[in-house]
């Protein structure tokens, strides 16, 4: 017997070392963990994102954001050759075709092409998405009022079709349209909002316009990632503090690198939780650059006021 392992330990000795790796993912392997993607999307740049995790010692398997909806597990990515592929269910859409993923990876990037649930074809690039790790506890800088409740100074909507008035000192859309971000972009920083909707509305607070938090007429309702104070698709808010609707409701926010805190109506519902990656509908990937506040008025009527953001100084 031990003659037997002697032997054993030479073969495995002997082994090349890329068959050791070959049947499936080792440390350092070139596809598993994050990937910020840029699509080309019906004339326009739109954001996406995959993560890519081993399963066992001979598969993957992964989450998927596209350009709109949540977060989405992927049952079995396959990675062979430098080529990645996988496909999915479609999610909001309504039909049973499935979203085909065909990406190459060559020279620590992804491209490829990305086929949609309508059977239209879209080109990606990818790179890895920054960890966004800080050292230290910010310092912060002095509180800066984004909204003056007069006019639409230092905001711009993301399209033509701008529904955002300012309303008896509130920044109001009265219909589905554009969305409204900052002229400003920020990095780290401490956010106090409030707002308000009308029954069965829906809206969004995105951080560096990248990151949802959600917003949603859902009184009563068991907490999760797509209800009021959730991290759209990825972080569950421990409770539902949603309001009834009409109310005024606020949050208090807290984004450090990933990190995020949340307040909702006064009860801490998200504490110090890491964001892996960009929610459906954000801005852009480029996750290690600083971001405008962005408020969501495609899904409904919506109110904002006291926009008060303080950014970090160091």
């Amino acid at each position: 017997m031990r003659n037997y392992f002697k032997v054993l330990l030479v073969a495995l000795l002997i082994l090349p070392t890329g068959l050791l790796k070959a049947n499936g993912p080792g440390e350092n392997d070139p596809i598993e963990g994050r990937w910020d993607l840029t699509v080309n999307f019906e004339g326009r740049v739109v954001a996406s994102w995959l993560e890519v995790r081993h399963t066992g010692i001979n598969g993957y398997i992964g989450r998927f954001v596209w350009e709109g909806g949540s977060a989405r597990p992927i049952s079995k990515v396959e990675f062979n050759n430098g080529r990645v592929f996988f496909h999915i269910p479609a999610q909001w859409e309504k039909t049973d075709k499935e979203l085909i993923f065909n990406g190459v990876l060559a020279d620590g990037k992804l491209s490829g092409t990305i086929t949609n649930t309508n059977e239209r074809t879209y080109a990606f690039v990818g790179e890895r998405a920054p960890k966004l790790w800080r050292a230290a506890e910010p310092k912060w800088g002095t509180p800066i009022t984004l909204f003056n409740g007069k006019d639409l100074t230092g905001w711009q909507t993301t399209s033509k079709d701008n529904q955002w008035v300012v309303k008896d000192g509130v920044l109001t859309s009265p219909r589905s349209g554009s969305n409204i971000r900052t002229e400003k972009t920020f990095n780290d920083f401490k956010l106090h909002i409030e707002f308000r909707y009308p029954k069965e509305s829906n809206s969004g607070v995105y951080l560096r316009g990248r990151y949802e938090i959600q917003i949603e007429d859902n009184i009563g309702m068991e907490p999760m990632s797509l209800y009021l104070g959730g991290i759209y698709g990825f972080i569950d808010p421990w409770l539902n503090m949603a309001k009834a609707p009409g109310e005024w409701q606020s949050f208090d926010v807290e984004l450090v690198g990933r990190m995020v805190t949340v307040i909702a109506n006064g009860t801490t519902v998200i504490y110090k939780q890491e964001i892996p990656g960009v929610t459906g509908g954000a801005l852009d990937s480029k996750e290690g650059e600083p971001g405008p506040l962005m408020m969501q008025g495609d899904h409904g009527p919506i109110e904002y006021r006291n926009i008060i953001l303080t950014p970090a100084i160091n």
